[in-house]
């Protein structure tokens, strides 16, 4: 796998990643999340700062995350996201979508040599 297959994040679904991180783990600070995403994917994904951050403060603006100041294991000042009532309601409606995505796209699989 070449590095950019490994860092590729297909448009849309980062946002899905993080707020099923968030209804797994609770709340989680942006590290956090990056570390838990690429352990989710077995390492085939890498989460870089400069894409996470921004999609944070997307999500937040959305009211789909919310977030406070804290420390973190290491004490260290870390800003702490947790999911909002939007932001589960949100995981069912994106969850549905990409579901049928995936079988649209398994229909096109099937069968192709």
């Amino acid at each position: 796998m070449t590095q950019f297959e490994k860092n590729a994040v297909w448009q849309g679904t980062l946002s899905l990643m993080v707020l099923r991180t968030l209804r797994t783990m609770g709340e989680q600070h942006g590290y956090g999340l990056a570390r838990r995403i690429e352990q989710t994917s077995e390492g085939k994904l890498s989460i870089n700062y400069g894409t996470l951050y921004p999609a944070l403060l997307k999500l937040e603006q959305e009211g789909l995350i919310s977030s406070s100041w804290g420390l973190s294991d290491n004490n260290r000042k870390a800003k702490f996201y947790k999911l909002t009532r939007a932001g589960r309601k949100q995981i069912e409606r994106d969850t549905r979508q990409w579901e049928a995505t995936a079988a649209i796209m398994m229909r096109f699989l099937a069968g192709e040599d």
